[in-house]
């Protein structure tokens, strides 16, 4: 290769970033107008097409660089010249850390996941100490109660840069108020001060205020969801202060915010104070940048793997037909590989399970669908591998792995939040939190099929239950958008023998769902089934199923909340006259 080539390599792959992050941005500004303009449809648009501006442009750079090499290899050294040059490109530049995850993924593709080491790619950041850079304007602006809380709150709520008029800013501020007092008691309120983003996070269809609440006894988070109504009217639709609330907010089950972030790295330092038990990879998943999410999730991998002795173990749980599930006692994730064969009852390909995880990333996950980072030729040291689990590796997925002596290599594998198996959550718990759980369990059934998704296989093993207590669905091989499922009901039998038949009386077709067989194991339990028969029982009739479709086919696009419904405004202290758009 021509001596000169490398600086060249080098500021093509970071030419490359500018592009995608500046198409990123460009989308990201278009929240605000989709929201005032109510185009929901649009809103899931954008979600999706924002995700995919990654791997497009890496795909623009490669084939650039194939063009540059004119297509010819390269050796080690000259690929260790390249990273040297891009290294010394990123002192002064604002997205360094995100640049970094870029050239990965451009490596990656280029090399087909091959010859993944240190020295040929940024495992770790070359530049740890400069995460938080000196930024020419400030993120958030500071208001203090010199006047009281009222001129406060509507000086906050006047600066937002929202066309739409207010249905009623001093009702919204009251409620604001009355919340701070019931959790502040009035005697500290005239000693706090708040400090607020000067953008808007949106999602869904909301537009949330993310701020601050300095209190004489520490710093709270002050998050207020601005919804609309059907008439283009803006209210306040509640207000959250505690950190597990501003944690289920920007949690790993929910679609990633429309936040506009020139410089990510200080959006991800400023949240970090009101979000304390969310990692930096958490962080910079729930404002969209989830492939630097994903090379921060295995940093975060490597540093717990380098202070533990832990080993690789299957993890806990009902062994699934389709995927092999194993953890770290102590870590807060899972890995999950496709096995080479499934269990005969499961007739479908590895490609379309593949298919499935993407179909979850893309679309609107309503805090009910844990986000997964997909990984390939992911090495594990043998030393580190339960003896029990290397063997079901070796029997589920010898196709998947490489034997390099000291070390196996997974071809492909995602990661996933770990969570509290819904099934074993049931089995140690009584009174008011199995109540809870089952409650949990069927909202999260109803909030996926209201976005449009059946779970297809709904049985309790395949939900978790969160260090909040909220019910997730992870297991994604038969999942399926509502529309495409027959949901019907259960013939009449013709003879009393029918019912004991074990074959159906009735035809049975591909994708025909009947409802009312879901009480046959989810009812199963007698501590379960009361509880379900009470708070659920329209699950059960396929006309509930059919009435969802027919919504969806028509166009309209659910409301969907962060937090309960019993904490909105118009529940606690009083009607809103007109409700949230749900059109």
């Amino acid at each position: 290769m021509p001596r000169g080539l490398e600086l060249l390599i080098a500021q093509t792959i970071l030419q490359g970033f500018d592009a995608q992050y500046g198409r990123f941005l460009e989308v990201t500004s278009g929240a605000q107008q989709r929201f005032e303009q109510a185009d929901w449809h649009a809103v899931q648009q954008a979600m999706k097409s924002r995700i995919h501006l990654y791997d497009h442009h890496v795909g623009l750079v490669v084939e650039q660089l194939r063009c540059i090499t004119d297509g010819k290899s390269t050796d080690a050294d000259f690929l260790l010249r390249v990273k040297e040059h891009y290294t010394r490109l990123l002192p002064d530049y604002p997205r360094f850390e995100i640049a970094e995850s870029f050239f990965n993924s451009v490596y990656c593709r280029l090399f087909d996941h091959r010859s993944l080491t240190p020295e040929r790619l940024f495992i770790f950041s070359s530049q740890p100490e400069r995460r938080f850079r000196t930024i020419s304007r400030p993120l958030a602006k500071d208001f203090f109660p010199d006047h009281g809380w009222e001129p406060l709150l509507m000086r906050i709520l006047s600066d937002l840069p929202l066309r739409l008029p207010w249905q009623n800013k001093s009702r919204d501020i009251r409620y604001i108020i009355a919340h701070l007092t019931e959790t502040l008691g009035e005697d500290a309120l005239p000693r706090c001060h708040v400090q607020v983003a000067n953008e808007l996070f949106y999602r869904n269809k909301a537009a949330w205020l993310v701020g601050k609440l300095t209190t004489p006894d520490g710093t709270l988070p002050f998050l207020l969801p601005i919804h609309r109504t059907d008439e283009g009217e803006l209210f306040v639709d509640t207000c959250l202060t505690t950190t597990a609330e501003a944690s289920i907010v920007f949690g790993f089950a929910r679609s990633y915010f429309m936040v506009y972030a020139p410089l990510p790295a200080a959006l991800v330092e400023w949240l970090r104070e009101i979000l304390p038990g969310k990692t930096t990879a958490e962080l910079y998943m729930a404002i969209g940048c989830q492939k630097h999410a994903k090379t921060e999730s295995y940093r975060e991998y490597l540093c717990y793997l380098a202070e533990s002795d832990e080993k690789f173990i299957e993890a806990p749980g009902i062994r699934g037909m389709v995927m092999l599930v194993f953890t770290l006692p102590g870590f807060d994730r899972v890995f999950k590989i496709i096995k080479d064969k499934f269990a005969p009852q499961k007739e479908m390909s590895a490609a379309h399970v593949r298919a499935c995880y993407q179909l979850v990333k893309e679309h609107d996950r309503v805090g009910r669908m844990a986000d997964t980072q997909e990984f390939e030729n992911f090495v594990l040291d043998k030393r580190q591998i339960d003896p029990a689990l290397m063997a079901l590796l070796r029997q589920e997925v010898p196709e998947k792995i490489t034997d390099l002596g000291e070390h196996i290599v997974i071809r492909h594998l995602y990661i996933e939040r770990r969570m509290v198996p819904l099934n074993i959550w049931l089995e140690q718990v009584e009174g008011q939190q199995l109540r809870d759980a089952i409650e949990e369990y069927g909202n999260a059934i109803r909030q996926l099929a209201a976005a449009n998704i059946f779970p297809g296989d709904m049985l309790f093993k395949n939900f978790g239950v969160t260090r909040h207590g909220r019910v997730v669905f992870y297991d994604y091989d038969e999942i399926c958008y509502m529309t495409e499922v027959n949901f019907r009901d259960i013939p009449p039998a013709r003879y009393p023998e029918d019912e004991l038949a074990s074959e159906p009386w009735y035809s049975v077709s591909p994708g025909d769902v009947f409802p009312e067989e879901f009480r046959h194991w989810l009812c199963a339990d007698p501590r379960i089934g009361p509880l379900f028969e009470e708070m659920h029982a329209d699950l059960f009739r396929a006309d509930y199923w059919r009435a969802l479709q027919t919504r969806i086919k028509e166009g309209h696009v659910e409301d969907v909340y962060a937090y309960r419904r019993r904490q909105r405004f118009s529940v606690r202290y009083g009607a809103i006259s007109s409700t949230a758009n749900s059109s």
